[in-house]
């Protein structure tokens, strides 16, 4: 019996469109047969197996330590590894697995997909017929699992309260200090990072309440601040949001549960067309122009001394083609001032031998 077709056909159909999306916009480097066949046997090592960042004690994410508290309850033993100690493993599993995130977890070798999923099956049950049908041992209560930690030990009345404020907001920030006032460099940098993404967040001063301060630590087994949590799940310090805006990661979390609205192919030509008072569009770069246009469009700015941005379309064919539809103009380059297109190489042109291109593009 197939188990959990639902939501495994799912991940199937995500993981395939994942890896024709990536070699449509580009050739992926390959992995290498060794590479490969150490994946296959992390993968197979366990009957579960959970990729994570950190240890089961010290998970260094939020969503590790909520696939981890799933297992948990869950009452299955298994195996993990912690691919930050690991860039090989950590990189190549994604291309492996056709799956851009982590964690990852696997019944029997097989994918069943990230935190959501998880969650998701949990909830409804899913995740329990998947393991009875592959034979995965359920183990007793009084045993441990994965040696992960028994309850906190936390009064009931401090239990509730901490529940209580992290679902307060959807996103929550247990900080030091305020938003406006951060008392530390951690919580300072978490609080620019989200007003960068234009999140709403409400705040904890965590030096305000020791015993808010004292019990989180156990209550998350996250032990410094600050803490961000996301619609009830710890996402971590400075350091995870940090790591996870740079990738991109965090952004797409917030989409993912509505925080924030997700961002469209067109909404992304807008904000390149907007990053610059005067863009060019163009093949190759203004010292490396990949085509006579293009370099001609790029002389021309330079010759009436216009400051510009510009955008490598060859880089991205995505945007090569939506752009080509948005603008409704077929050829490259196109050169764009405050977000309205000028035109291509010969209305440049024209305008400049008219001693109109300055003009057009300071006024």
């Amino acid at each position: 019996m197939a188990a959990g077709p639902t939501v495994l056909e799912t991940i199937q159909d995500l993981a395939k469109e994942n890896g024709s999306s990536q070699m449509g916009n580009q050739v992926q480097p390959r992995l290498s047969d060794a590479l490969k066949n150490r994946l296959q046997q992390l993968i197979d090592s366990h009957p579960v197996m959970l990729f994570m960042k950190g240890s089961p004690e010290e998970p260094k994410c939020g969503f590790s330590r909520k696939v981890v508290d799933i297992l948990k309850d869950e009452r299955v033993k298994f195996g993990t590894f912690d691919i930050l100690s690991d860039n090989k493993v950590r990189d190549g599993l994604k291309k492996f697995s056709n799956w851009p995130t982590l964690p990852q977890l696997y019944c029997k070798g097989e994918l069943l997909g990230g935190c959501d999923i998880a969650i998701a099956m949990h909830e409804s049950g899913e995740l329990k017929e998947v393991f009875r049908d592959h034979g995965v041992d359920i183990i007793g209560t009084e045993q441990g699992v994965g040696g992960i930690s028994e309850p906190t030990g936390l009064s009931r009345n401090l239990d509730s309260r901490l529940r209580s404020l992290i679902n307060s907001s959807p996103v929550m920030l247990f900080m030091k200090g305020k938003p406006d006032e951060p008392k530390c460099g951690f919580s300072h940098k978490v609080v620019e990072i989200l007003k960068q993404e234009k999140v709403d967040f409400e705040s904890f001063d965590i030096l305000l309440d020791d015993e808010v301060r004292q019990g989180l630590k156990v209550f998350s087994n996250w032990s410094s601040y600050p803490q961000l949590y996301i619609k009830g799940d710890l996402v971590g310090g400075s350091d995870i949001v940090l790591e996870m805006q740079k990738s991109g990661e965090l952004k797409r979390v917030l989409a993912e549960k509505g925080i924030i609205k997700k961002e469209t192919p067109d909404d992304r030509l807008r904000k390149l067309i907007s990053s610059s008072p005067v863009i060019l569009f163009m093949k190759g770069t203004p010292d490396a122009p990949r085509c006579g246009f293009s370099s001609k469009v790029v002389n021309a700015l330079r010759e009436e001394g216009v400051s510009f941005g510009s955008f490598d379309i060859l880089t991205d064919d995505e945007v090569r083609q939506r752009l080509k539809v948005f603008s409704n103009w077929p050829t490259f380059p196109q050169l764009y001032y405050k977000g309205e297109l000028i035109g291509g190489c010969d209305i440049v042109l024209e305008l400049r031998n008219n001693g109109e291109l300055k003009a057009t593009l300071s006024g």
